[in-house]
Order: C-alpha cells, then sequence, then structure tokens
C-alpha cells in the first residue's frame, strides 16, 4: 500500500451493523509513501499512527485543478 499525505484510510464495517472509519493521512512513516502513516480520525479527531490491514484501502486525494 502507498499513500500521501492528504489521502483517506478507509476501513469497511466487516459485519452487518459495523460502521466505516474514515481518516485522513496527516504524515507518512514509512519509506516511499509506505506504512506506518499518521492518522487523524474523522469520527473523533484523535491521531494516531497507524499500519493498514487487508481490509484498509487507500483514496487518493483529488488533485488541484
Amino acid at each position: 500500500m502507498r499513500a500521501a499525505v492528504g489521502d483517506r484510510i478507509v476501513i469497511r464495517g466487516h459485519n452487518a451493523g459495523e460502521r466505516r472509519r474514515d481518516a485522513v493521512i496527516v504524515a507518512v512513516e514509512g519509506q516511499d509513501g509506505g506504512a506506518p502513516y499518521m492518522v487523524r480520525w474523522e469520527d473523533d479527531g484523535h491521531e494516531s499512527l497507524f499500519f493498514p490491514g487487508a481490509d484498509a484501502l487507500v483514496e487518493r486525494r483529488a488533485a488541484a485543478r
């Protein structure tokens, strides 16, 4: 997985009724865009170091026009 500052991490719920979690990448700690990432979670605003699992997706930041 490769990502950049401003991209979003999305984790979808695994079971019915589980909510989706979203975070914005605020820093890339790994080499060449790799994990781990410092993220700010959308639901409560806290920041944490995140090592994505197989259930995490990256949504690229829209390119500036």
